[in-house]
């Protein structure tokens, strides 16, 4: 397996060409493109390093939850069918818990200069 450059190094690589070299020579749309191009690539970065600790404290969540063990998809589709069905209280404590540090989880890996974050957080 290869261990250097890492995927985020990589990532970084490619998103400083984009910002130093590629986008300043760009005008309108291509440069807003450029920019997308970034944001996007800086989502993936922070999904590879984010991205597993974040399911697995999913899956600790859902597994108080729910009793029972099983990977993420299988969990989080029985606590949907749960609320859907009415097995499960969509406002019992410990479901709000866990969708408000699923929620968090995700925005800091979609959008972590998000205003409302450290409301969130907090």
């Amino acid at each position: 397996m290869i261990t250097h450059p890492t995927a985020p190094e990589l990532i970084d690589s490619v998103i400083r060409f984009i910002e130093e070299r590629a986008a300043p020579q760009l005008k309108d749309r291509d440069a807003f493109l450029c920019r997308v191009a970034v944001n996007a690539l800086a989502a993936v970065r922070r999904e590879i390093e984010q991205g597993g600790s974040a399911e697995d404290a999913a899956v600790e969540r859902l597994k108080a939850i729910l009793g029972r063990d099983g990977d993420f998809a299988t969990l989080n589709d029985a606590l949907c069918n749960g609320i859907q069905d009415g097995s499960i209280d969509a406002f019992d404590p410990a479901v709000m818990a866990h969708l408000k540090a699923s929620i968090i989880d995700q925005v800091r890996i979609d959008q972590p200069n998000y205003a409302g974050l450290r409301t969130l957080s907090g």
